[in-house]
């Protein structure tokens, strides 16, 4: 699977050691790729061409984000044309792409009334939704209200309030965290105890948001969070009782009610808002990645009609928050157009029918001594391995599943940087049968070499 190489090995060993020199790689340690860092030049579809001219395809999405696939050139030449035209407009102005994307937003999100605060990307978006909801709080009354609860091992952003609220385990904390964060425990589909029935312990897991509301004082709760699945904690598919359960407590106690969407909005799941898979609407809902499949950065916290309106009024009721970026013109021509590809090419039902097709497809690995669980929704994923299926227990990181299995997939031409005990898949919503089955393929034959290893 090679194409011509266009860049000289001269160049190629002076980017390296630029790289190894004055780079930092986003989580990476420094010492893994100094000197054969992988860079890539060109993407189509769901493939990728590095500078060596080796194809492969991105399981991934680039950061769980490529919806719409590489290559578009519709979306450069949009982002260009409004380049061209306005770049950005003065303060406290908008441009034309803004006002017609949190039109498109609001068409398509459950509420026709929400109102879109535009930010540069996922976690401005959940520090927006974040202070919204305390402000929203102030405005009507329950002044005292500054706590935010949200799940264990979630993951919501990057920035240090981020961070606090999912504590994940791929982020480092840097404490103190936020004053006000209450952790409950997640949801997780593959573990549950004691044989319960999944609905009962999906409502037992949501009831621990309501015990923590009880035990620190409803007075003092602004907000709870969550993804709708998470990716960071596995990719568990919660039953509709889950949210719903979520909305009824966030009701009963006046709690503003956040979905993090950043990963599952914008046809990820087979539906635009992965909430909408259970008939429920959020308060406010986080966005970033797909809305633009990752040509220019945005994001957005988008809030019903119910929470825009208290902002509605004198100074003090005013919203008093800005992102000097948010809301990019340029960024939002991109949104635009990629929005416009995913009605055209019905990419949202692509996903559901390729999801479908892909768990299809990945079934048979369940026969394998060490894959205990696959599941997912729409094109998100999850192949979970284990040392004993009878007892589910994780394979231990000595074995250093976690850096084999990305560079054994890397050898059959698969892109995959979350691969380890859990194999996260979340490809362009653009893929076909033929290139699952060719991802499918190479994960069976990686699963089986490290069976036999471990």
């Amino acid at each position: 699977m090679n194409n011509k190489i266009a860049i000289s090995g001269e160049k190629i060993e002076e980017l390296q050691n630029i790289a190894s020199q004055n780079l930092f790689m986003h989580a990476q340690q420094i010492n893994d790729w100094a000197g054969d860092l992988k860079i890539f030049v060109k993407g189509e579809g769901v493939w990728v061409t590095d500078v060596h001219g080796n194809k492969f395809l991105d399981s991934m999405g680039g950061l769980w984000f490529k919806g719409a696939g590489y290559g578009r050139t519709e979306i450069a030449e949009a982002m260009f044309k409004q380049a061209c035209e306005l770049e950005t407009p003065p303060a406290n102005a908008a441009s034309i792409t803004q006002i017609e994307l949190a039109a498109k937003l609001a068409e398509l999100h459950s509420d026709k009334s929400a109102r879109s605060f535009f930010t540069s990307g996922g976690s401005e978006s959940v520090e927006t939704a974040v202070k919204m909801a305390k402000k929203y709080q102030i405005n009507t009354g329950k002044s005292g209200a500054y706590k935010v609860i949200s799940r264990r091992y979630s993951y919501h952003g990057a920035t240090a309030m981020a961070v606090s609220l999912g504590k994940p385990l791929t982020s480092d904390t840097m404490g103190p965290e936020m004053p006000g964060t209450i952790h409950v425990q997640n949801w997780d589909s593959y573990r549950i105890p004691n044989n319960m029935n999944p609905v009962d312990y999906a409502v037992y897991c949501a009831n621990q948001f309501e015990e923590a509301i009880k035990h620190t004082g409803p007075d003092t709760v602004a907000a709870m969070i969550a993804e709708p699945i998470s990716a960071a904690f596995g990719i568990h598919v919660p039953p509709k009782e889950y949210w719903q359960r979520l909305r009824e407590i966030a009701d009963q106690y006046n709690v503003v009610l956040i979905a993090d969407e950043v990963i599952t909005g914008f046809g990820r799941t087979g539906k635009y808002f992965a909430t909408d898979h259970w008939d429920i609407i959020p308060d406010i809902t986080t966005v970033a990645k797909s809305l633009t499949s990752g040509y220019s950065p945005l994001g957005a916290a988008i809030a019903t009609k119910k929470i825009a309106d208290a902002f509605v009024g004198s100074e003090n009721e005013k919203f008093n928050h800005l992102i000097t970026f948010g809301g990019h013109p340029v960024s939002c021509a991109a949104g635009l157009k990629n929005l416009e590809i995913y009605e055209k090419e019905d990419l949202v039902s692509q996903s559901k029918n390729m999801g479908e097709y892909l768990l299809e497809k990945l079934a048979p690995l369940k026969g394998l001594s060490i894959v205990g669980d696959i599941r997912g929704l729409g094109l998100l994923v999850a192949i979970e391995l284990v040392s004993d299926k009878a007892n589910k227990s994780k394979i231990p990181i000595s074995y250093e599943i976690q850096k084999k299995i990305p560079n054994y997939l890397h050898d059959r031409n698969i892109i995959s940087f979350r691969a380890g005990d859990i194999i996260s898949l979340c490809p362009p919503l653009s893929i076909n049968k033929e290139e699952i089955d060719f991802l499918v393929e190479a994960i069976s034959n990686v699963i089986t070499t490290v069976e036999k290893e471990i």
